[in-house]
């Protein structure tokens, strides 16, 4: 998975747009719709998004519910740099993690940008273990761009873009970078 700014406004010739500011809305509107047939309502729901840029998708898909089901779903967030066995660091400053209710017994709706390896999932699995115990763990990604190397399936997909190992995606939100739009880098 990568995701960032590869400066704000610039496209190198090799990058494709897969996503623009209107095709981002439109699929979390529909991943909002399909949360909410699959869950039967919004009943019992939490949303976190995965730091860094599933915070902002979590609001998102919070707003986009609220506006559904006329009543607002907790939604919070969860930082996994301590839980992660990838990065290859020694040292790992951690951000913080926000969860709003105790999660026993609700289902719990992981939301990240791009799904890859599937690390950066179990990483947020093993962070919500200090907040209680689910009744359920669901996932949902803007984009699923394959590579598992954990048996990790998402459960909401806006997009599967299959790649190469050598191609990098980069999401950008307007939160965090300014603007919205999804790049593949060739």
């Amino acid at each position: 998975m990568t995701t960032g700014n590869p400066t704000e406004n610039s496209v190198e010739q090799a990058d494709v747009v897969i996503f623009e500011a209107d095709d981002i809305h439109r699929t979390l509107k529909r991943l909002a719709h399909e949360l909410v047939e699959f869950n039967h309502g919004t009943q019992d729901l939490v949303l976190l998004g995965v730091v860094t840029r599933g915070k902002p998708l979590a609001e998102r898909v919070a707003k986009l519910l609220e506006e559904l089901e006329g009543k607002p779903v907790p939604q919070g967030y969860v930082d996994i740099t301590l839980y992660r066995d990838d990065t290859g660091q020694t040292f790992k400053a951690a951000l913080e993690s926000y969860v709003p209710v105790e999660l026993t017994g609700k289902k719990v709706v992981l939301i990240d940008d791009v799904l890859f390896s599937g690390r950066s999932v179990r990483a947020a699995l093993d962070a919500l273990n200090g907040y209680g115990r689910p009744a359920s763990v669901q996932l949902m990604v803007l984009l699923d761009r394959g590579h598992r190397e954990l048996p990790i399936r998402p459960d909401y997909v806006g997009k599967n873009i299959p790649t190469s190992k050598q191609e990098r995606v980069f999401v950008q939100l307007k939160e965090v970078d300014g603007q919205d739009r999804v790049l593949l880098r060739k």
